[in-house]
């Protein structure tokens, strides 16, 4: 059993002798990035492998949010979650949009479209549902909301890549959606993302607003940015691609295992099944109750100074952050179910090349802290 570190996720990356090539391939072409051949290649063998209409390849994720607000001319207010990354919230705050949290479900951890339709105002104009943990949001609650009152939503499908819902991508709910590509992510091009479109049109807007707003040499039709994901970029990912259903099944048998460790652990809460989801075991959080002998907090010191190094997750939720918290909507009294969960959560190290060695040292951390 090996006393290193354990961290709460390990990219995976491919052989490097299978990237030679693509490499070698960029370096004779010199074509470095502006949607050169692995690009396009890269976003035609996503859109195939998600089975989703329309791909554009972005430098990260956070850049890919901030986009498509852009590209659907969203104002206002957006109703959003507190129980997410902080990206979610700025992506917002860089288009001048105000947010407005709502609370989550229990189940599932996403947003509540009961407490979502309790925020709606005459300046809502969309939501931003978060798949947390790789888990649906209530697509077809959320979307009748949507359809009631005239609101776009995008999804931020950040930890969505390779889960399925009613037999769909994650990535092929709402407007539009956006996927991250982060090397902490089950698939990663280092760093990366994409939005996931449903007509040529708005992705022709999309790819302008990517690459400063630019439709030709001479011709600039929006004020874009540059959120162009390099030739590196779309070579990684498209090796990757070979790996990932591997990395899922691989990642599912750690999760298995963690399954079957806690659940006789009084005071320790897992995720259980959905009906017709398929997960990609994106992370494995657990939940610290009360009936547990110490705190969360204390059980993450144990982990750390076992070097186990596990996350809380989201913890502190968006709305206690000081760019946020001032709002009306970031009240603590508003918020119940997202305070207790962020309170009580650690994610546990889950990626593919978890050694079984290695995730007892995980478990049994667990389970003697609470013995």
């Amino acid at each position: 059993m090996t006393d290193e570190t354990i961290y709460v996720t390990r990219p995976f990356l491919p052989p490097l002798d299978e990237l030679l090539p693509s490499l070698e391939r960029i370096w004779s072409t010199r074509e470095l990035t502006n949607g050169a051949a692995f690009h396009r290649e890269f976003e035609e063998a996503l859109a195939k492998y998600l089975r989703v209409p329309y791909v554009s390849l972005f430098t990260n994720a956070t850049v890919a949010l901030v986009t498509a607000l852009q590209c659907l001319r969203i104002t206002g207010e957006v109703i959003t979650t507190p129980y997410s990354f902080v990206a979610t919230g700025h992506s917002l705050l860089w288009n001048g949009i105000e947010p407005v949290f709502a609370d989550i479900d229990p189940h599932t951890l996403t947003l509540d479209p009961a407490r979502v339709e309790a925020a709606i105002t005459p300046r809502t104009t969309a939501i931003m549902p978060v798949h947390v943990y790789g888990r649906p949001a209530d697509t077809v609650g959320l979307q009748r909301i949507a359809d009631t009152y005239g609101l776009r939503i995008i999804y931020d499908a950040a930890h969505g890549f390779g889960a399925k819902y009613d037999g769909r991508s994650l990535a092929d709910y709402g407007d539009l959606s956006v996927l991250s590509f982060h090397a902490t992510k089950v698939f990663n091009t280092f760093e990366g993302g994409a939005i996931i479109s449903r007509d040529a049109q708005t992705k022709q807007r999309i790819d302008y607003l990517k690459n400063f707003g630019f439709a030709g040499e001479t011709t600039v039709v929006a004020s874009g940015i540059n959120g162009k994901m390099s030739e590196f970029q779309a070579a990684l990912g498209l090796l990757q691609l070979r790996y990932i259903d591997e990395c899922i099944r691989r990642r599912s048998e750690v999760a298995k295992r963690y399954d079957v460790a806690f659940a006789d652990v009084a005071g320790i809460k897992v995720l259980g099944a959905l009906n017709r989801y398929v997960p990609n075991f994106s992370y494995y959080p657990i939940f610290v109750g009360r009936d547990y002998p110490i705190e969360r907090d204390a059980l993450y010191e144990k982990l750390s100074e076992t070097g186990i190094h596990g996350r809380r997750y989201f913890y502190p939720l968006i709305s206690d952050f000081p760019m946020y918290r001032g709002r009306p909507s970031a009240a603590k009294a508003g918020l119940p179910v997202a305070h207790q969960v962020a309170d009580s959560v650690i994610c546990l190290p889950i990626y593919p090349e978890l050694s079984e060695a290695d995730q007892s040292r995980v478990i049994n951390c667990v389970r003697r802290a609470g013995a």
